[in-house]
């Protein structure tokens, strides 16, 4: 146990030394969950429109102060013809163009019928069907107010109303959601990013050797290099759960202590997988990048931008090897939801398998003469 300390001294010492991990450690994380909170995000807000109206009748003028009134679209301008509307869609100074065709007031009348053209940029897919679903409800709002005009109604026009209510996140607030998550990843950076380039720097200055032919035994040398990263790592968690409640009004439902068990065992997972790396790489600059092909990949696989069910089957299952998956399901059950042990021991019993699997390969592979 003595050993370990005097190992766990040396680390710290040498992590506090060295002013270029410092700022990784310390500021990386924090800048990174303040900016990606507010910037990471699917939803779509003020959407450039132009207006096409050939009709310029009250009923048109009408309808285009509905998407002027609606919080999603600015007016960006207006035109009689469509071919430099099309124009202001293809240079990008506009994302959708709302078309009032002449006589539509008049249609209206005569035959209660009138058509109206609605173009989206559809570069991006996911974007484009938001877009066109906030003007086709501003349309067909438009269209059910004729209606109850023409049929003369009185009263309430809608006798059977919906309401909706929203779980876990009632305000519908993205960052809600994007927070949690990218706390996983300001944990992640710490637990494997650091320790994968922690063995190697000893390679590659030289010292490794001398550690090698010391008495120390190899589960000593793995703890005492391990464990000072897994310290500092729920010690970014603790400050990140904190910007999380103060900056962004993040509710915390669940357990806070259920909340660093979990983070204990995702650690032992992370940091594996970073020893493995140290262990088969001869410089920091290897053990970065493999450590970086990785986690792109955990990364984007793992829900924190897109959810899981929405791939692909194959995909699915691959992701079953993902911890930052499972870490970021866990979070944000504990965080939203409020869940307990037994909801989540599934995905747990999952990280600590995992965690077993990842240290033991790791320490069979490190090498150590003594």
């Amino acid at each position: 146990m003595r050993t370990i300390i005097y190992i766990l001294q040396k680390e710290f010492l040498q992590i506090f030394r060295n002013r270029t991990m410092l700022p990784i450690i310390f500021i990386v994380p924090i800048l990174q969950l303040l900016i990606l909170s507010y910037t990471a995000t699917f939803e779509i807000k003020n959407v450039d429109l132009v207006v096409v109206d050939m009709d310029q009748s009250m009923e048109s003028r009408d309808l285009v102060g509905k998407f002027k009134g609606s919080p999603f679209f600015t007016i960006k301008d207006y035109t009689f013809s469509y071919m430099e509307a099309e124009e202001s869609l293809k240079t990008g100074h506009a994302d959708q163009i709302l078309r009032i065709p002449l006589n539509f007031s008049k249609n209206l009348e005569r035959s209660k019928e009138a058509a109206i053209q609605v173009t989206t940029n559809a570069i991006d897919g996911s974007a484009a069907s938001l877009v066109n679903a906030y003007a086709m409800s501003i349309i067909m709002d438009f269209n059910k107010n004729i209606v109850v005009q023409d049929l003369g109604l009185s009263g309430d026009p809608e006798p059977i109303k919906i309401t909706s209510s929203f779980w876990y996140n009632p305000e519908l607030d993205y960052i809600t959601y994007m927070v949690p998550g990218i706390l996983v990843l300001l944990v992640t950076i710490i637990g494997m990013f650091l320790s994968s380039m922690n063995v190697v720097r000893e390679k590659e200055i030289g010292t490794i050797e001398q550690i090698n032919v010391t008495p120390i035994k190899k589960y000593q040398l793995i703890i005492g290099k391990l464990l000072p990263f897994w310290i500092i790592a729920l010690f970014e968690l603790a400050f990140g759960l904190l910007i999380a409640r103060l900056v962004f009004n993040i509710p915390i439902l669940g357990s806070i202590g259920l909340i660093f068990f979990v983070a204990m065992i995702y650690l032992l997972v992370v940091q594996g997988l970073g020893l493995l790396v140290s262990t088969m790489t001869n410089t920091q600059q290897q053990a970065m990048f493999i450590s970086w092909f990785f986690l792109v990949i955990f990364i984007m696989m793992s829900g924190l931008f897109t959810p899981v069910e929405s791939m692909p089957i194959w995909a699915q299952y691959i992701n079953k090897a993902n911890p930052i998956a499972y870490f970021i399901e866990m979070i944000r059950m504990i965080m939203l939801k409020g869940s307990l042990l037994q909801d989540i021991q599934k995905p747990l019993m999952a990280l600590g398998i995992y965690a077993t699997i990842s240290l033991t390969l790791a320490t069979w592979r490190y090498r150590k003469v003594a």
